[in-house]
């Protein structure tokens, strides 16, 4: 499995949406993406790319696209 495909496996899971709408999501765009299920996607990527996450990181964390420059940051290159 690529990282990419990691990458969207864990939203979809968290946020029990579809891999075609994530391009372009954003925190709170739908109901799923609150506080808790925040949380939850964080806690998922740490497990999936074996990182942990700085609070300013996952404050920041604000979009599908945001999080492939927050991965990024802890040598994780989605697109490899």
């Amino acid at each position: 499995m690529t990282n990419l495909e990691k990458y969207q496996n864990v939203f979809v899971e968290a946020f029990e949406t579809s891999k075609e709408s994530l391009e372009d999501l954003k925190y709170q765009d739908i109901p799923e993406w609150d506080s808790m299920g925040h949380m939850t996607m964080i806690a998922l990527l740490e497990d999936a790319f074996d990182i942990m996450f700085e609070m300013d990181d996952i404050i920041d964390f604000s979009s599908f696209k945001k999080g492939i420059e927050t991965l990024n940051k802890y040598g994780v290159d989605i697109y490899a």
